[in-house]
């Protein structure tokens, strides 16, 4: 019996960016055409759609969502899942605008306790997923119940008040059309891009997201890779809610479930290509998927199309998506077995 060579580690990386790639190009397809037709629709509407207040405001729908669909991005990947960040942002939100109290002087300190109770809840939602195995799907959910129950009992409106000079830089200041908000996102996922495609622990996640047994027999610590994703995933949430709390003034005890900050972001990760089996994806598709989200509503608020006709397109749209990414994917892997047949 013939046994094949293993695959050298710098062709598994280009295999793995080839992989990423398809997806990643497609999505950006898909927002370039939905662009280009929504400006013509807008156009003949009598609107404009590429006008400052527009782009301004689409940016900022890109940030928040955007951050949360980053991290969303790691645990998938790894082959888990996080239902708990809509609540995380909710929870950071409120961290953030009490500890401030009105108060520029607290800005630090409210940033830094924010990421420590995000990272905790990350870390209990990992810890259930690995120590008491879990579905990462109950798991989460039930962390998410927790919190909203906390939520609920000791919130019934918006609480605390952030700093005025953190308003006005992360929540107002643009730099020309560009909200320094839309910066702080692409320095998050230029840097999760990074580690997912140049660091170890990069190579991990995707290896235990693949095949978490052969990933454990190559010497990978499984359990560590999902606990660091899932902390991680937390405190991207964390940093949406610090977003936000500079945006609202306060902290809001349900902006994260009433902007399904949870189905949105993996929304956007699956748009983007990451298989939510984990694996196959990566960071540049989410936020493609993210920027074609973002424009979309952006276009239907233009139209001032009906609420519930929106999330029906969104709908629709989400599901092609993942239906031509599936179909594709069940094509390449007939090929593959009938070629090594």
């Amino acid at each position: 019996m013939t046994v094949a060579p293993p695959v050298p580690a710098k062709t598994a990386a280009i295999r793995l960016r080839a992989s990423a790639a398809g997806p990643a190009r497609g999505v950006y397809i898909a927002l370039a055409l939905t662009l280009a037709i929504g400006w013509l629709v807008v156009a003949i509407d009598g609107g404009s759609l590429f006008n400052q207040s527009t782009v301004v405001s689409l940016l900022h729908v890109a940030t928040g969502l955007g951050l949360v669909a980053v991290g969303q991005t790691l645990v998938i990947l790894a082959g888990s899942l996080d239902l708990s960040v809509a609540y995380v942002i909710s929870i950071s939100t409120l961290v953030a605008a009490e500890t401030m109290a009105g108060r520029d002087g607290n800005i630090l300190p409210a940033v830094g306790l924010v990421l420590l109770v995000a990272a905790a809840i990350g870390l209990l939602n990992g810890l259930l997923v690995t120590k008491l195995q879990i579905n990462a799907f109950i798991a989460t959910v039930g962390v998410g119940l927790l919190l909203k129950g906390y939520l609920d009992n000791g919130y019934d409106g918006p609480a605390g008040k952030t700093a005025p000079a953190f308003v006005q830089s992360l929540g107002y200041q643009r730099i020309g059309p560009v909200p320094v908000a839309f910066l702080l996102l692409l320095a998050v996922a230029a840097a999760a891009w990074f580690v997912v495609r140049n660091t170890r622990f990069g190579h991990h996640l995707i290896a235990v997201g693949g095949d978490p047994d052969v990933a454990r027999l190559s010497g990978v610590r499984n359990d560590r890779i999902l606990i660091t994703a899932h902390v991680l995933c937390a405190l991207c949430s964390g940093l949406a809610g610090i977003y936000l709390a500079s945006r609202l003034g306060s902290g809001a005890p349900r902006v994260g479930v009433e902007g399904l900050y949870d189905l949105e972001s993996i929304a956007a990760v699956v748009l983007g290509g990451t298989a939510l089996a984990g694996g196959r994806g990566g960071v540049l598709g989410t936020v493609g998927g993210v920027l074609l989200l973002a424009s979309i509503d952006s276009i239907f608020n233009q139209l001032e199309v009906d609420a519930f006709f929106k999330q029906v397109i969104r709908g629709v749209i989400i599901i092609a998506a993942v239906a031509v990414y599936a179909r594709r994917m069940h094509r390449r892997r007939t090929t593959t077995r009938k070629a090594a047949a």
